[in-house]
């Protein structure tokens, strides 16, 4: 055996598919002083029992390029390394078992057209001539993908493992990580059973040690092991290795070809966790007990689709534990921990993806950034309230038994809620709140009641109905007219401070943060590229201290992006203060005469402008009040420490009834920002766009200092935009869209929904969508196509409610 090296640039736990992945495409890009430590021997962990399909087509574009690119490359790797992956292209069909099903089957082909995937719609005979084998009974309709195929996980691995090797990595096996140290907030050292590695960058393949491994450096990654049930038959007659991969959602199952026989499984409903009190230290290799209790629901749906399986004689039931996360999506990115990188649980989709993951960690780590924005994927999206093991295993059963089911849009979360609750929470439960969960937080979706006092007469189509209520265009119109009051304690919010707080964040700030105290400034955070990392607002509260407040699911995210970036020497603090703060946000035309009821201090437009903040009470409650607004009205946002809340609430609350004011919840704040065209990091923007093309060029400050993006938005401002964000509205009023749809232009597709939805006050249905210039002119005809249905459109002007924004400065 190799003598391990006393140090080495990157040192990747784990020898399964993912972190063979990794240091194949490190080497890739030049980095030749790469080890992989394997606690036994490749693909003992998960990789070698997985059951093969790699399908490409996800609800995201980032994560279906990921999809064909490692498609692409298992065509070529046997030809590049000499080794044989197994990889066919046999193609796979998905049954619709149901109608709702097969309008879900419409939306995916749309996606597809949109991400540019060769898939197609299917009749049910054309399906089983594709797979003769299955029945008919049932059957609404199917999609087929020529490209999908099968692979062999070993072939692969060893294909990635011989190609890393041929660009100079060194494997270690039967080498056990036993702890890594840390030094000022940085991977500095690999401990193994070997010896010791110097190293400034681990990356964390572990699979299901993932979480075993995390906690060396103090994380509590989200990873439970399921046990992953299927089995295998011996030959059956019909079967060869043409036969395609087919999935039937509505029945839970799925098989491909394995030697003339099936492979078949599923996930059931009564699904197990695994060591979740510590895996065996002398776990390879190894499968489970057979468990046909658990399995028996999927056998009898296999054989309702594929009657043969009745008879076929079964070689074996395989029983693997897999990591899963709480939302069936990989773990992947960087950490609070400077240079310890996370790449596993890859929920059933590592062979199918992990081509792709390993160029994005391997750009990730050399590049500073992925090519593609892969936020779906980011390990950050995840807050503290997923370090709790219980928890996280209560979501990842819910999302297991659910994994084949259709995900309506504003779907919820069902297990382990009420776990952040703000101070207000039951009153507003007594209000009649229809709550929603964020972060683990109770969050006021909307307020029942006014369901009955609603009188838009507005009620969507389709999908559009599920997680909607006649409630949220009521608090929308009220809002407009008279004052809304909301509560967004769950908003994240931290704060900057020290001597080199200013310095540090123009650095990494594309606007100008130099402003005087009391003042806030709206911002977004870049990428190298220019691509938008954050969007927050900035509140400079002191010469050296600065109050972010950015989204509920960002915080994580975005205190890492700032961590990361941040001097080393002393000179700047960042402090999660979230917990802090209860926020009231107010808004509305009556806003102002609301809050002179309840305060002695000066709020008129003169003495407390839009985009100020300043200390104020309200009743007997002492807060940070800021006028800024995210709705599109005059209001503020109030900010008091959370054990005054819920009196702050009651002030505000019945000192605004009398003029109309509502209480609301997160859905009328959507519509109510899409009307006025607010961005949102995640929909509209992402780090794929930048300031320039998401239109808010407004918010930079070229003739600042050097900020980390500055370059790139100098460049595109010379040669100016390829494409804009636009708002566009439908024809049809009752067609919302939900985002990925396609957008035609003289019959050819130019582009895809970023975000939609329906304006109560502008009465129209609305989407946003990148569109390249010759598009982007207001008054261009569209067709999107909604469920396989084309619907007019056309681009309008870009905000679409008080365009002069003379509402929210009165």
């Amino acid at each position: 055996m190799a003598e391990l090296p006393s140090q080495a640039q990157v040192v990747i736990i784990g020898g399964g598919v993912g972190g063979c992945s990794i240091a194949y495409h490190l080497t890739k890009l030049g980095w030749k002083d790469v080890v992989v430590l394997e606690r036994y021997e490749l693909t003992s962990g998960s990789t070698w029992h997985s059951a093969g399909l790699v399908g490409q087509m996800r609800s995201d574009a980032n994560l279906t390029r990921m999809m064909n690119y490692s498609t692409n490359l298992y065509r070529e790797l046997k030809k590049e390394t000499g080794q044989d992956t197994g990889w066919r292209e046999v193609g796979g069909v998905r049954l619709a078992s149901s109608y709702e099903r097969m309008e879900e089957l419409k939306r995916l082909v749309g996606m597809a057209r949109s991400f540019g995937v060769d898939m197609e719609l299917i009749s049910p005979k054309e399906a089983q001539k594709k797979f003769p084998l299955m029945s008919l009974d049932g059957v609404v309709g199917a999609a087929f993908t020529p490209s999908d195929g099968i692979i062999d996980p070993s072939g692969l691995t060893n294909a990635l493992a011989t190609g890393a090797k041929n660009g100079g990595a060194k494997f270690f096996l039967n080498t056990v990580v036993e702890k890594i140290n840390v030094k000022n907030g940085r991977v500095h050292e690999v401990v193994t059973n070997q010896g010791t590695i110097k190293t400034e960058n681990v990356v964390n393949a572990a699979g299901l040690w993932g979480r075993e491994i995390g906690k060396m450096v103090g994380l509590s990654l989200p990873v439970i092991p399921m046990a992953h049930l299927y089995l295998m038959t011996q030959p059956i007659e019909g079967v060869d290795k043409a036969t395609p991969t087919l999935r039937d959602p509505d029945l839970l199952v799925y098989w491909r070809e394995e030697v003339g026989g099936f492979v078949m499984g599923g996930y059931e409903r009564q699904p197990a966790t695994f060591g979740l009190n510590g895996l065996p230290k002398d776990f390879k290799f190894q499968l489970l007990p057979p468990d046909w209790e658990r399995f028996t629901s999927l056998m009898e749906n296999s054989i309702k689709r594929v009657p043969a399986m009745e008879k076929a004689e079964v070689k074996k039931l395989l029983n693997g534990p897999e990591g899963f996360t709480p939302d069936g999506e990989f773990l992947l990115g960087p950490t609070s921990v400077k240079g310890f990188w996370v790449a596993c649980a890859f929920c059933a989709h590592g062979l199918a993806g992990s081509g792709g993951m390993g160029k994005v960690m391997a750009e990730w780590i050399v590049n500073g950034l992925p090519e593609w924005d892969v936020w779906r994927l980011d390990v950050r999206r995840f807050g503290p309230n997923y370090n709790s093991l219980d928890y996280a295993a209560a979501r990842t059963i819910e999302t297991y038994t659910q994994y084949y089911d259709i995900h309506y849009p504003g779907e919820e979360r069902m297990s382990r809620r009420n776990q952040r609750v703000s101070p207000t929470y039951y009153r507003l439960r007594d209000l009649g709140c229809h709550f929603g969960e964020k972060f683990g937080w109770e969050r006021p979706n909307w307020f029942k009641p006014y369901e009955e006092l609603a009188t838009h007469g507005h009620e969507p189509n389709g999908w559009a109905r599920n997680n909607w209520s006649r409630a949220i265009g009521h608090e929308h119109l009220m809002t407009r007219e008279y004052a809304g009051l909301f509560d967004e304690t769950s908003f994240n919010k931290f704060e900057v401070r020290g001597e080199g707080a200013l310095k540090f964040l123009n650095s990494v700030c594309a606007n100008q943060i130099d402003v005087p105290v009391g003042h806030l400034v709206y911002t977004q955070c870049l990428n190298k590229r220019g691509g938008i990392e954050c969007d927050f607002t900035v509140n400079r509260i002191a010469e050296d201290r600065f109050f972010i407040v950015t989204g509920t699911a960002f915080g994580q995210h975005d205190m890492s992006w700032l961590s990361l970036n941040m001097p080393e020497d002393g000179s700047v603090t960042i402090e999660d203060v979230g917990s802090m703060y209860a926020v009231i946000g107010m808004w509305g035309p009556k806003a102002r005469t609301i809050l002179q009821k309840v305060t002695m201090d000066d709020v008129s437009n003169d003495g407390f402008p839009y985009m100020t903040s300043k200390r104020i009470t309200v009743g007997d409650v002492p807060v940070i009040a800021s006028r800024v607004t995210y709705v599109g009205e005059l209001g503020w946002e109030f900010y008091c420490p959370m054990e005054y809340g819920l009196r702050l609430w009651d002030t505000l609350w019945e000192a605004g009834k009398l003029e109309g004011m509502v209480a609301a919840g997160y859905k009328a704040i959507e519509s109510l920002r899409l009307e006025k065209g607010y961005r949102y990091w995640s929909g509209e923007i992402t780090p794929d766009y930048t300031p320039y093309e998401a239109g808010l060029g407004f918010a930079v400050k070229l003739d600042k200092d050097n900020f980390i993006g500055k370059e790139a938005l100098v460049k595109q401002k010379t040669e100016g935009i390829k494409k804009k964000l636009c708002t566009i509205t439908l024809n049809d009023d009752r067609t919302i869209v939900l985002g990925k749809e396609p957008i035609r232009a003289n019959g050819k597709i130019v582009s895809w929904v970023a975000s939609g939805g329906y304006g109560y006050s502008v009465k129209k249905s609305m989407a946003y969508a990148y569109l390249p210039m010759e598009f982007a002119k207001a008054g261009t005809k569209l067709e999107i196509e909604c469920f396989g249905e084309q619907v007019n459109a056309e681009v309008a002007q870009a905000v679409l409610w008080d365009p002069k924004g003379e509402r929210i400065k009165k």
